[in-house]
């Protein structure tokens, strides 16, 4: 990689989430397909066709897809450490502007293979000056070719965002020798345009080279010999591409840009270029200019119009007169033939009439045609006229670049509101289609006619809001349209004519895709329909004058069900067909009949009677469709109405002769046969014809009218009489009878008939005497003529109106107020008077009624003002309106009566009128001279008064509840009375009375003072004085705990602010009952405490409990009590009409668990107290104690007194009773009991009993009397041993239980500790995020590293090194030493080498690491070849191995393949560390540094307070604090304070340490200034200077021991300045210095037997000081560690703790499979599986082994304890102690053993014993992952290889390494030229011979050649 990925934290956050695997999604359109992409915006699609692949190109973001939108391959190309004004490689100390950078994809382009190469994918992006990759076509993820080390021809695209890039890729023949002549040559011409920062000379035109690339050429470079558009003023020439297209035998580009020729305007230009033109001599270029003032290409397609190439570009207006597009866009068509045409024009008169036109017939100069652009030193030229065919490409001698002063134009295609950007077309049955994007994610489709104009047929929404990128592509099989905006890409169909099931719909969508194909029944593409050539058989949805075939009409198009005739359909656009293909007529769903055809004519047989389906119910006809079919197709379908004359007069028994002959149908009746029929004639011979045939209405029998009065009164005997005509059709003597239907019941009344002169009949029925039940005045009944069976026809509406005067009338108002024709009075007779039928009073009615009479009065009060209604209700209050108004008086005030309350007689209402003063009377209403009726009530107008009101404030939202204070409140009816608080009304809730009203306040849209207001109807009263406050809401900001039991009564602190503004905060728990047990919950959920309120909504419940504010940031909620049985679906606080959910505060939900557990105190037998010794413990046992409550919010209650709760774990409650036992609380109960209190619940967990100090029960006196004085006393001496044991025993069981509880107490502090660190830490990490995005990580560079890996410990390695040779011998040497190389580069002779080395027995161990070393150092740049040779000496290392035990292959370095193994590994690993595991491993090691740093460490021993390896903690406790020094750091001539934070314990080289540490934190260990070359300078007052050393006079000396001085020594007090000067020559103390040595560290103590002294720092060492270091943890000194006191290995627990995040990270970034493994270990682990197979290891175990000793052990461990061969850091012995735990447990990670830890296990690996168990899964996963992914890596891996050769062979130092491997040769000559001549192999290579050679030439070895 060009530049390290610097992952830097707050980067992380800008990048978007992870990439999972995409799925398609379908849009809203179905048949729109889709898939979410990371990298928007999205830049770049390719269509890969042959292939069906397609590549998506975005921001960071790399994408491979199948045709199908599924993702392949995703590949990460950014964010990278860049700057536009530098020059890759980017090194962060040269270019401090660089900052990590987003990678634009600039270009996506497909080059071809060559040969049987398969072609590459082209990728450039905008970083590192716009450089480009190759990648594999088949997997993106495989690089083929990336610069490391990009020169300044190879910035290909825009290293802006904003600036355009195009390119095409074209093959031409080579001209050049070194290519070979007439080769072909692949080159890349790009267009882009101009940036201001970067490299500025690069043209806007340029070619490429893309193959062949032999050295020193380079790919994508742009060389001398290639040609480029050479332009004058790149600024001024800033073309903004758009398109780059290859058409025929050249290459055209499209870009607008200024003109800078004519009016300075920007237009749009196309330019062309021949492809065979290396040196653009041919380079032409027309303006365009579409009509109507588009003037920027958006985007273009080249494609096809009529048949004929054309360019299809989107344009857009412009702003004024800048680039900036408008929303005004267009389409326009541009032909290339005439584009052509113009190019050619300019170029001919540019090169032959010195760009003039043609001559004018006036003889004025012709207009200029062609002129030269860009500002370049070349002018058209008169050349012969041939010289254009002669050069058709131009040439050396002809002028360039040409434009043309002549526009071709072309008027808009289609024209739009909304900007378009893309544009691809189509061509189809010979019609242009094109879809074009616009910025509002819209794709528009649009039908271009042969004229050019178009037709906008259709649009599809394809991403709303999100711009469609200009790369618009459509399928191979055009099918679909790829669509990419700005994260999707989406497969749009072009047409969706098979989602058109009918003709109709296909006709009426208007596709010129579609058509219904007749004979196929299916709406399709033209060439999908079988017979499309033929007339009529597809019918095209775009053409208008199209439509389905249909039938015209049917003749006939009704007929009756009872009849069977022929039916002719007249169909229109029918198909034409051979004799050989039928038709057939289907009706309805009955079998298919032949149809005859007759030109548009068709005939069928309609259907026999008794097929026909049966009539619907209710209707007499039913329509039938009748569908004529080609085979099972139905061509077309028309309607037939069956009609059934029967049911016409069925369905209206009333006028059935009417019904009949009036029918729609041809139907007439026989009033003889009481039939209705289709037939012309009737049984009985008399018929009634149809009214279209006849006057058939006037001749049906009928009774048309009642001759008596309609109003028949019940009760009275009446004779009805019918009128009727044409009743003389009747001839029979058949009787004619009266029928009255009330309510269901008939009642026949003889009729007697008379004939009148006019041929009608009367007929009068008998008298009767109506009765009906029902209570109503009127009843409507039915009346008809029966002649004796015979129902005769009556008119409809003849009805009688029977009436009952008495029905709802109850006064004498009423009954008068009934119409007169009905007759009713009121009559005063017995028992009471009524109303009745004047008839039927007995005595005179009552002309004038009673006077009235009120019943009731509401309200009963009102205001002064009036302005409420009245309510009077009573008898006898009027006959109607009239009669009252005027005539109501209230407490002797008018009262106007209002007309819509009145009803007759019952109720008047009336709107009170103002009264000048309180007054008290009655209601009066006067009906007419009726003496007025007076109210028993007594109306009172009062004053109501406002007082006070209650609380005085709420917040803006509302739902205060306001409590008004008054008198005389209750004026007028509660619904007269309306509450505001300025405008905004106040809701009354409760019931009202005189003294108070209670209102729920409503939203306000802003806080303050608003007056209280309350109408009472229309007299207003204010509260005087007082004014209601709205406050702003209030705000939670935390809630806490965020969990309850089911019993609740958990206590949830809520903090925030203005909570004091509400006046009853809620806490609600929403909970949702299960369906099952929903009755059963109910009954449950009804016994909850009367203080919650319970609303049940179905299955929704709410539980609420009311809060307790504390003050106006903090208030206490108490958890509402829920059932298990119910779901908890939301908590929130009710705070007025504000409601917070849990979820907004916390950003997680608040959760109920179920209830914790307590078991009783003696669980065998609950009823048994329990025995307690005073002075212990009361353990109580228990479950998930701890999951929804805390320690201090447990009570325990021993009787009435407390038992104090001490701990509480999940299983485990501690508590300390009082020491006396506490008095019982309940009666029935002396002993007391134990009670627990969670909350809500109260648990009873037995009764205790304190145990008495005495165990002994008094002697019985008789057995002392008895018991002999001896006896007694030997008894008692027993009884006395036996009481001190128990006392003794009970006494260790209360220690113990004290000791458990201190340990629990001990657990929960470490625990706080660990967070509180852990959080520190985090503050600290957060801060040194900051540091890594600034500098970057202190990553070493290759050599460094290589330097270390290869030679671990070594002062000058090889690759630092010079060759050390008189100059005279030199080029001798080096000669000797190159053949040495070739020799090398031999596989028999490399590996003969190695093994004749190995075989020699002074050839040590660490001369075998060194040869490996030197053999890597020397092959670096053949990388491939290493691998090779390491494969085949490791197959022989297995083959050795599989002989004796292959467990114990690889796991030491004891052969030189061994080491080979792991420099190679260094080697391909070196960019993993770089970008993925450098980061949290420098994070691990600052975390761990920044934790020991915080407490004491000894610098003599290097033991620390703070550290995970038991063998080097502080164990003593020294007393510390904390100093804050005030550093003064010379920044230029500055002096700027810097605070740093040390101990007082320190050593004075320590503080110089953390000084610099934070002076320069973030930059690399090895530029900072080291410790000891500068002085630390204690600063007091002006003068005070003091020299601060570890050594000095005032050093203090006991004995033999000498103390290094520390601040505490010097007194420097806490806020102390200091500062660091360089050490003056004189300055002598005795510092501390670690020398570090590359993989060791060993601190060196100076002076430290001077004069016999010892020095010691914080702890004296040990008087053994020969004890080697490795042997310290002796079997001694771990058994001491054992009675180690807790609180010590606390520390390692706190520690562990503490850094468990920052190992975890290390381990996942090292071992997670979610990125791919690197290729190297995929590659060798594949090795090892076939090495298995090979020998038949089928072991898993063993292979697992391998593959632990071959990478974890062999590499990453390595890397883990020492992070200084990755990192320019230092490590000190206290670091290197804690990496040293952290690797152990790395290794037991990776072992197959399983994990067992017990008493004698180290330390370590008791830390780490719950974790290792997870490392072990993520280690097995990490393995099975590799070898389940496909293996075959091996080209990648040569790729890889190859690329690393490159890389680095220049930083290895290899004719160094080729001395040093020189002398081992000279060291063991003989022996290996032995080896040599021994084998055949090598004698017929004359290897020995070569190697005699190479000595002679080394060392003038005299040898016998």
């Amino acid at each position: 990689m060009l530049a390290s990925s610097l992952s830097l934290l707050f980067f992380l956050l800008l990048l978007p989430p992870p990439s999972l695997p995409a799925d398609v999604i379908g849009s809203s359109d179905p048949s729109v397909r889709w898939v979410e992409l990371h990298g928007a915006p999205l830049s770049h699609l390719l269509l890969d066709a042959k292939a069906r692949r397609l590549y998506v190109g975005g921001v960071d973001h790399l994408y491979q897809l199948t045709s199908d939108l599924e993702v392949m391959s995703h590949v990460t190309t950014g964010p990278h450490l860049d700057s536009p004004d530098c020059l890759p490689p980017i090194v962060p100390q040269d270019c401090p502007s660089a900052t990590p950078t987003h990678n634009h994809n600039k270009l996506l382009l497909l080059e071809p293979g060559h040969g049987l190469e398969p072609g590459s994918l082209i990728v450039c992006g905008s970083l590192y000056q716009g450089i480009c990759d190759k990648r594999s076509v088949s997997n993106i993820s495989q690089l083929i070719y990336q610069t490391t080390n990009p020169v300044d021809t190879q910035y290909v695209a825009a290293n802006d965002p904003r600036v355009s890039t195009v390119a095409v890729v074209i093959t031409t023949k080579s001209k050049q020798e070194r290519d070979g002549v007439g080769s072909m040559m692949r080159l890349m011409l790009v267009g882009r345009g101009y940036t201001s920062k970067g490299p500025g000379d690069i043209p806007p035109i340029t070619t490429r080279r893309l193959f062949p690339v032999v050295p020193p050429r380079r790919a994508f470079s742009q060389e001398e010999e290639l040609g480029k558009l050479v332009v004058g003023s790149y600024s001024e020439y800033n073309n903004h591409f758009v398109k780059a297209v290859v058409h025929g035998n050249h290459v055209y580009f499209l870009f607008s840009r200024r003109d800078m020729y004519h009016k300075k305007e920007y237009r749009t230009y196309a330019s062309r270029l021949c492809i065979s033109d290396r040196s653009f001599y041919s380079y032409v270029e027309v303006p365009l200019h579409c009509d109507g003032g588009y003037n920027l290409a958006q985007g273009a397609w080249l494609g096809q119009h009529s048949g004929e190439p054309a360019l299809f570009i989107v344009m857009a207006a412009g702003q004024a007169s800048t680039p900036v597009a408008t929303s005004h866009s267009a389409l326009c068509v541009y032909g290339m033939a005439e584009l052509d045409n113009m190019l050619q024009r300019a170029q001919e008169v540019c090169y032959t009439n010195e760009g003039l036109g043609s001559e004018r017939s006036d003889g004025r100069r012709p207009p200029e045609e062609a002129y030269i652009e860009y500002a370049v030193s070349s002018k058209c030229l008169k050349l012969p006229k041939d010289s254009l065919s002669e050069y058709p490409c131009g040439g050396e001698h002809t002028p360039n670049p040409i434009a043309s002063a002549v526009a071709l134009s072309a008027r808009p295609t289609h024209t739009t509101n909304t900007q378009l950007t893309a544009v691809t077309t189509a061509t189809e049955a010979g019609h242009t289609i094109t879809f074009l994007g616009d910025r509002e994610g819209q794709l528009h489709k649009v039908l271009v006619h042969a004229n050019r104009s178009g037709d906008l047929y259709g649009s599809v929404m394809v991403d709303k809001g999100s711009a469609i990128s200009a790369d618009l592509l459509l399928e191979d099989s055009q099918q679909h349209v790829f669509v990419l905006t700005s994260s999707r890409l989406s497969k749009v169909p072009v047409s969706s004519c098979e989602r058109q099931t009918d003709c109709q719909s296909c006709l009426a969508v208007r596709d010129p895709y579609c058509g219904w194909c007749v004979l196929e029944g299916k709406c399709s593409r033209k060439h999908q329909c079988g017979r499309h050539e033929q007339p009529n058989h597809w019918l095209w949805s775009f053409e208008p004058t199209n439509q389905c075939v249909t039938v015209e009409s049917l003749q006939p198009a009704n007929q009756s069900k009872d009849e069977q005739t022929q039916v002719t359909l007249s169909v229109i656009q029918l198909p034409a067909l051979t004799e050989a293909e039928p038709l057939s007529c289907v009706f309805g769903l009955l079998p298919p009949q032949p149809a005859v055809v007759l030109g548009t004519s068709i005939t069928c047989q309609s259907p026999a009677p008794e097929l026909l389906p049966l009539m619907p119910t209710g209707s007499d006809h039913m329509i039938m469709p009748v569908s004529l079919k080609f085979g099972q197709v139905t061509i077309t379908t028309g309607d037939m109405t069956f009609y059934d004359c029967g049911a016409v007069s069925r369905l209206n028994q009333s006028s059935q002769c009417l019904a009949c002959v009036s029918s729609v149908w041809m139907c007439n009746w026989c009033p003889l046969d009481q039939l209705c029929t289709h037939n012309p004639s009737c049984p009985n011979q008399r018929i009634i014809l149809n009214q279209k045939e006849s006057s058939g209405p006037t001749s049906c029998p009928l009774v048309y009218a009642l001759q008596s009065s309609a109003l028949v009164p019940m009760g009275l005997s009446t004779t009805v009489v019918l009128k009727g005509r044409n009743l003389d059709v009747y001839t029979d003597e058949a009787q004619y009878v009266c029928v009255v239907e009330i309510e269901g019941v008939q009642f026949n009344l003889t009729a007697a008939v008379e004939k009148t002169e006019d041929d009608t009949h009367t007929f009068t029925c008998s008298p009767h005497q109506f009765q009906y039940a029902v209570s109503h005045l009127q009843y409507l009944a039915t009346v008809y003529l029966r002649r004796g069976q015979r129902r005769i026809d009556a008119s409809p509406g003849l009805r009688l109106e029977l009436y009952d005067c008495s029905a709802g009338q109850s006064d004498c108002s009423q009954c008068r107020a009934v119409p007169e024709e009905y007759g009713c009075v009121w009559c005063p007779g017995s028992p009471s008077p009524s109303c009745v039928y004047n008839q039927s009073c007995s005595s005179i009615p009552e002309d004038t009624c009673p006077p009235p009479q009120i019943t009731q009065v509401q309200p009963v009060s009102g205001p002064l003002e009036g302005g409420i209604l009245v309510t009077i209700t009573g008898t006898n209050l009027g006959m109607r309106y009239q009669d009252v108004e005027g005539g109501v008086t209230v407490a002797g005030v008018d009262c106007p009566p209002q007309p819509e309350g009145y009803q007759i007689s019952t109720r008047v209402v009336c709107e009170l009128q103002p009264s000048g003063k309180q007054t008290v009377g009655p209601v009066l209403i006067t009906v007419g001279t009726t003496p007025p009726g007076e109210s028993t009530q007594t109306f009172t107008y009062q004053d109501p008064q406002l007082l006070d009101l209650v609380p005085n404030k709420g917040p803006v939202s509302g739902g205060t509840r306001l409590t008004i204070r008054g008198r005389q409140l209750l004026t007028g009816q509660t619904s007269d009375l309306n509450a505001y608080l300025g405008l905004q009304p106040c809701y009354i809730v409760e019931e009202v009375n005189d003294t108070q009203l209670v209102c729920q306040t409503g939203s306000s849209n802003q806080t303050g003072g608003v007056p209280v207001r309350v109408l009472f109807g229309k007299a207003e009263r204010s509260v005087p004085n007082v004014t209601f406050r709205y406050l702003d809401d209030p705000v939670i900001t935390d809630a806490t705990p965020a969990e309850s039991f089911y019993a609740g009564g958990r206590v949830v602190m809520v903090t925030g602010r203005n909570l004091d503004v509400v006046q009853q905060p809620i806490i609600s728990v929403w909970v949702e009952a299960v369906e099952v047990q929903r009755v059963k919950r109910r009954k449950r959920l009804t016994l909850l405490t009367a203080k919650q309120q319970l609303v049940f909504n179905s299955t929704m419940a709410t539980v609420s409990e009311r809060c307790s504010v504390l003050s106006s940031s903090q208030m206490t909620c108490p958890t509402p009590s829920v059932t298990p049985e119910v779901k908890v679906k939301g908590v929130w606080f009710q705070l007025d009409n504000v409601r917070v959910h849990y979820e907004s505060i916390k950003g997680k939900s608040f959760t109920y668990y179920p209830n914790p557990q307590l078991f009783p105190l003696n669980r065998e037998a609950p009823d048994t107290p329990h025995h307690f010794k005073p002075g212990g413990v009361i353990v109580v046992e228990g479950q998930d104690l701890i999951r929804a409550m805390s320690r201090q919010e447990v009570k325990a209650q021993i009787g009435d007194q407390e038992c104090e709760v001490k701990t509480l774990d999940n299983t485990h409650l501690y508590c300390e009773p009082p020491e006396s036992q506490p008095k019982s609380v309940d009666e029935n109960n002396e002993l007391p009991s134990l009670k627990v209190v969670m909350g809500n619940l109260q648990v009873d967990l037995g009764l205790v009993q304190y145990d008495s100090d005495s165990l002994l029960s008094p002697v019985p006196l008789a057995a002392q009397i008895s018991l002999a004085a001896g006896a007694a006393l030997i008894i008692l001496s027993v009884l006395v041993v036996i009481l001190m044991y128990r006392r003794k025993s009970k006494q260790a069981l209360r220690d113990y239980k004290k000791v458990l509880l201190q340990l629990e107490t001990l657990e929960i502090n470490v625990g706080d500790q660990c967070r509180k660190e852990f959080t520190d830490l985090m503050t600290e990490m957060m801060d040194l995020s900051s540091d890594v995005g600034g500098p970057g990580l202190p990553l070493l560079d290759y050599k460094t590293y290589a330097e270390r890996v290869f030679f671990p410990g070594q002062q000058t390695p090889p690759l630092s090194r010079q060759l050390d040779l008189p100059e005279s011998r030199r080029q001798t040497v080096e000669q000797g030493l190159q053949q040495l190389n070739n020799l090398l580069n031999n596989r028999l002779f490399l590996t003969r080498f190695i093994h004749t080395l190995e075989a020699q027995q002074g050839f040590s161990q660490r001369d075998r690491g060194y040869v490996a070393s030197l053999l890597t150092m020397a092959l670096h740049d053949k990388l491939e070849y290493f691998t090779e040779v390491m494969k085949t000496l490791l197959q022989d290392l297995v083959q050795q191995y599989v002989a004796k035990n292959p467990k114990l292959m690889l796991r030491r370095t004891e052969t030189v393949v061994e080491k080979m193994l792991t420099n190679w590994m260094s080697i391909c690993l070196y960019s993993f560390l770089k970008e993925v595991a450098g980061e949290p491993l420098y994070m691990l090691y600052r975390a761990i540094k920044y934790q020991v740093d915080k407490g004491p460490v000894d610098s003599v021993t290097g033991k620390a307070k703070r550290t995970l390896n038991d063998s080097h903690l502080l164990r003593e406790d020294i007393d510390y604090c904390a100093v804050n020094l005030t550093v003064l750091v010379k920044n230029g001539v500055e002096v700027q304070p810097c605070p740093v934070k040390v101990l007082d314990t320190d050593t004075i080289t320590q503080v110089k340490d953390k000084i610099l540490d934070q002076v320069y934190r973030g930059a690399p260990f090895s530029q900072r200034p080291a410790a000891n070359s500068l002085d630390l300078e204690w600063r007091s007052g002006q003068a005070g200077h003091l020299t601060l050393s570890d050594d000095d006079v005032t050093a203090v000396v006991h004995g033999r021991w000498k103390r290094i001085n520390t601040l505490q020594h010097y007194k420097v007090p806490d806020g102390a300045t200091v500062a660091l000067i360089p050490r003056s020559q004189g300055s002598g103390g005795v510092g501390i210095n670690q020398v570090f040595q590359t993989g060791e560290k060993t601190p060196m103590l100076e002076g430290e037997e001077e004069e016999g002294l010892r020095l010691w720092h914080l702890v004296k060492s040990s008087e053994d000081p020969e004890i080697p270091k490795h042997r310290k943890s002796s079997m001694r000194e771990r058994e001491r560690a054992k009675a180690i006191p807790e609180i010590y290995l606390t520390r390692l627990l706190s520690m562990k703790g503490t850094l468990q995040k920052f190992v975890d990270d290390v381990f996942v970034a090292i071992l997670s499979t979610k990125r791919p493994p690197p290729i190297a270990v995929r590659f060798f682990f594949d090795f090892l599986d076939d090495m298995a197979e090979k020998h038949g290891i089928d072991d898993p175990e063993t292979v697992h082994i391998w593959k632990t000793n071959s990478l974890p052990l062999r590499f990453w461990v390595n890397i883990l304890k020492n992070p200084q061969f990755v990192l320019d850091v230092q490590v000190s012995d206290s670091i290197d102690a804690v990496l040293s735990v952290i690797a152990q447990t790395f290794i037991d990670s990776c072992t197959t053993s399983e994990h067992k830890v017990g008493r004698d296990s180290p330390v370590n690996k008791l830390l780490y014993a719950r974790e290792i168990p997870r490392y072990k899964q993520l280690v097995e996963r990490y393995y099975s992952d590799i070898h389940s992914a496909a293996s075959g890596c091996y080209q990648e891996m040569n790729s890889t290889l190859t690329e690393l050769s490159g890389s680095f062979a220049s930083e290895m130092n290899s004719l160094v390494a080729l001395h040093e491997l020189y002398k081992y040769i000279n060291k063991y000559y003989d022996q290996i030229i032995m080896s040599l001549e021994e084998d055949s192999s090598g004698q017929k290579m004359q290897l020995a011979y070569r190697l005699q050679q190479v000595a002679a030439l080394v060392e003038n070895k005299v040898t016998d050649l």
